[in-house]
């Protein structure tokens, strides 16, 4: 038998970083999102010994004897931690034997999410092999708490919670690790002129996102006043987004979107560089009302706001960068999760 998984990613468009429990645990946070049509995926194919893992999109390849921990040394250890937390969180008497495939459709430092999102997917083949008793909210604060409690990543809440649930969703964070997921019902017709509207562009550059988090968990244990008061702002974009979506005001999404990327460039000093600068002025100058970095910032993805008919003005300004353009597709469906023989 083989146990599959795949997550969607996720673009954020409004209140990433309040997710942060350096910010959350003291003034609450709020983010809206979607999943979008891109996943991680996860296979797992169990063995009569050893273990296997292996990463399609990396080349990467580690082996090992069956054990009850692996050890965690810099290669391979988001999937080495689920394994192990698997094994500890479920009282397995004996080591487990299997072979591990992943694969993710962004590459790394992409401000999609990524990493955790195939924490998520990962775990979600564990539960399909192993018949875990694991719901929604399980599954995302397990993949939260072996990311940033185990293995010491920094990072907020959203990815994982998104993750796993998929769609639209205004989601509130607070002190105790406590997340509320709110689905969104947004009408049909502006999900559509959304995507329509909404260049997804690559920039080329990656990032660490670790380091850019770190400099604003700084700012905020710090009580670094111009950061602080920055996610403020962003916590209440979320909550203006919120209502534009849901009551149609679509005409204010690029404002709004713009409103935020002004106060996320003071949450840390590497959020933005004289590149994505550029990129930014150019989208804007071709006709786009607004936009963002995806994540935590430095490069990856960017998304830009786009009525009428100018994304197409848009698409040939960023030509000039020397990034993809991708088409953007929104994902109704969080994780899933199957076997085959």
């Amino acid at each position: 038998m083989i146990y599959r998984s795949k997550a969607p990613l996720r673009i954020s468009l409004a209140g990433g970083g309040t997710d942060l429990a350096e910010y959350s645990d003291m003034y609450g946070g709020g983010v809206l999102n979607s999943t979008i049509n891109l996943f991680a995926h996860a296979s797992i194919r169990p063995r009569r010994d050893g273990i296997v893992l292996r990463s399609a999109d990396h080349g990467l390849v580690v082996e090992s004897e069956a054990t009850a921990k692996l050890d965690i040394d810099g290669n391979f250890d988001l999937a080495k931690g689920v394994y192990n937390r698997i094994v500890r969180e479920f009282n397995y008497s004996a080591p487990l034997a299997f072979e591990m495939l992943t694969f993710v459709d962004a590459p790394p430092g992409s401000g999609l999410g990524s990493s955790s999102t195939l924490v998520v997917a990962m775990i979600g083949a564990f539960a399909e092999w192993l018949k875990l008793p694991l719901g929604e909210y399980d599954i995302a604060h397990l993949a939260y708490d072996i990311e940033r409690s185990e293995l010491g990543f920094a990072g907020g809440h959203q990815d994982q919670y998104a993750a796993t649930f998929g769609g639209w969703n205004f989601m509130e964070f607070s002190a105790g690790d406590k997340v509320i997921v709110n689905p969104l019902r947004i009408r049909p017709t502006y999900l559509q002129e959304l995507e329509f509207n909404i260049v997804l562009y690559y920039t080329g550059t990656s990032r660490l996102s670790s380091t850019i988090i770190e400099g604003q968990i700084a700012n905020l244990t710090g009580a670094a006043p111009a950061s602080v008061d920055a996610m403020h702002h962003l916590k209440e974009q979320a909550f203006m987004m919120k209502e534009a979506l849901l009551t149609g005001q679509l005409n204010r999404m690029g404002e709004l979107l713009d409103f935020g990327w002004r106060y996320k460039r003071d949450t840390a000093s590497d959020v933005s560089t004289s590149h994505i600068d550029r990129i930014y002025a150019r989208a804007i100058s071709a006709g786009a009302t607004g936009g963002k970095i995806s994540g935590a910032g430095g490069g990856g993805y960017m998304m830009f706001y786009c009525p009428g008919n100018t994304r197409y003005t848009v698409i040939q300004a960023l030509r000039d960068f020397g990034g993809e353009v991708h088409r953007l597709h929104f994902c109704n469906d969080g994780l899933t999760t199957w076997e085959i023989k």
